[in-house]
């Protein structure tokens, strides 16, 4: 079995604890947490050098006003994992939340903690951004 193979079962072992995950036809990790997809891939960038990648959509099509993407990037930066991405279209800002780590070595439990927390953070960024709809 490869060792991105691996990875990957390894985080699906540790998601599934928590979340309902999808694997797609390219091995990727797909769900949603509270209203934000989310996919886990896995690349092997040397040997021995296994990295998880984790992106979070956490909204899109927001306004593009200065206030929103400072707004959320100052609320992104008061967690300690991952980094807020901000791109500008032509409906308005679309915001990720990505985090890459090298994750051999760790166990089940602690790479569900991990990813955990940064999946949290983009929902509780999401839950900020976007009213509740009733």
């Amino acid at each position: 079995m490869s060792t991105t193979t691996d990875m990957l079962r390894r985080a699906h072992e540790a998601l599934e604890r928590y979340i309902d995950v999808k694997v797609d036809d390219d091995g990727a990790l797909t769900f949603a947490h509270a209203g934000v997809p989310c996919v886990v891939q896995s690349t092997e960038l040397a040997e021995g050098l296994t990295v998880l990648s984790l992106t979070c959509v956490v909204a899109w099509d927001l306004p593009d006003e200065p206030g929103v993407a400072a707004s959320a990037a100052e609320r992104a930066g008061q967690g300690l994992f991952g980094t807020l991405g901000v791109s500008h279209t032509d409906r308005g800002l679309d915001l990720t939340l990505r985090y890459a780590f090298p994750a051999q070595g760790l166990e089940i439990s602690a790479l569900g903690t991990l990813l955990m927390l940064v999946i949290s953070t983009a929902s509780q960024l999401r839950g900020e951004l976007i009213p509740a709809q009733n």
